[in-house]
């Protein structure tokens, strides 16, 4: 298998990845499979030099990580 090959099965991931992370009802478990999926993206956007492809899923990682974090401090914080 080529490099090219590859670099389409990762981009097939990634896809299938993404659409596994908008069917889940918990927050949390969308909110990692998508951060999974986006950095697949970035990889691939990166290996067949579709840089807007790579810039908007950086960003979706980005994006993904913030809220992650966001509800982990919440769910760590005392009730109010």
């Amino acid at each position: 298998m080529d490099n090219a090959t590859i670099w389409e099965w990762v981009g097939y991931l990634a896809s299938v990845v993404v659409a596994i992370s908008l069917m889940m009802s918990n927050i949390k478990k969308l909110r990692w499979w998508n951060l999974i999926g986006a950095a697949l993206f970035v990889a691939y956007g990166i290996a067949i030099s579709a840089y807007p492809v790579a810039l908007v899923n950086f960003f979706i990682v980005l994006i993904d990580a913030y809220y992650l974090i966001k509800l982990y401090r919440e769910a760590d914080s005392p009730a109010h």
